[in-house]
């Protein structure tokens, strides 16, 4: 308990737990949102914060950290983002493809069974990246859908993906994005915004109500973690009596087919008598005459 306490002091804006607190406080959500934009908004309506979008139980479930709509019906999902992540196995990076699959979950979300398509709002997914995917030094890298035979002509699908990069040099950004920035890089204060978030989330650290949450949170994390492990330590042991039993049976071939050789019996008899490979009990019996 007190690790959590301690790691609970500790968090900062990258935290998933810290930045959803934050962004559900309308005027500093509102605010970020006009400035990465430059646009005006009147009022926004949270949907709901931290929400999970599974459309069937067979497709993987979602969570989404902040999702609202503003005056006009434009949806917005925020996303902070710590760690690139790389898949082990395909040696790939899985941002591109997680911002395709959240813009899709989004979308069904969104349209009702049987209404028509073009009911479908405009959206932006917003992933704020702690590190520069493409490594090219941009502020913010926005994606659209272009023809390329002709990249002037943008599919209208009103479906905008960004990615902010915190770590970006050049570009052009409003000073309160900046600032941002730079607050959730070095937790440094330079504007009356990055104030408001500082402030923010100081008293989120006073309330024990917001204490409690985290630490129940990390408390379900860790049962979680501890049983994906006991699960898996249970598999291993499984896989391992039957790679034994497996092994054993191997072997009792092997002894059953040197036995008939002794007998005297032909390859094939024997690879049928002992359901082995015939290219195995070839080999055994070249093994057996050079002895």
């Amino acid at each position: 308990m007190q690790d959590l306490a301690t790691k609970f002091a500790n968090l900062t804006i990258q935290s998933d737990f810290i930045f959803k607190k934050v962004m559900s406080r309308k005027r500093i959500c509102k605010h970020l949102l006009e400035e990465l934009l430059q646009i005006e908004i009147a009022d926004i309506n949270y949907l709901e914060a931290e929400k999970t979008l599974e459309p069937e139980y067979t497709s993987r479930g979602i969570r989404l950290d902040i999702i609202v709509a503003d005056d006009k019906n434009t949806h917005y999902n925020l996303e902070m983002q710590v760690k690139n992540n790389k898949n082990s196995e395909t040696d790939t990076y899985v941002l591109p493809k997680r911002s395709r699959y959240y813009q899709a979950l989004l979308d069904i979300d969104l349209l009702q069974k049987g209404q028509p398509y073009d009911l479908l709002p405009p959206t932006f997914i917003i992933f704020i990246c702690v590190f520069d995917f493409f490594e090219k030094g941009n502020y913010v890298y926005t994606f659209k859908k272009r023809c390329l035979e002709n990249l002037e002509l943008e599919l209208p699908d009103e479906a905008t993906t960004m990615l902010l990069n915190t770590k970006g040099t050049h570009g052009d950004i409003s000073k309160d994005i900046k600032s941002f920035y730079d607050y959730v890089n070095n937790h440094i204060v330079t504007t009356d915004f990055t104030k408001q978030i500082d402030d923010e989330i100081s008293y989120l650290k006073l309330d024990t109500k917001v204490r409690r949450e985290f630490m129940l949170m990390e408390a379900r994390l860790l049962d979680e973690r501890r049983e994906g492990e006991a699960v898996g330590i249970a598999k291993g042991k499984e896989i391992g009596l039957v790679e034994g039993e497996a092994i054993g049976l191997a072997k009792e071939k092997l002894a059953t087919a040197k036995r008939l050789f002794s007998m005297g019996l032909s390859v094939q008899d024997i690879a049928k008598a002992t359901s082995l490979p015939i290219e195995q009990v070839e080999a055994l019996q070249a093994e057996q005459s050079c002895r």
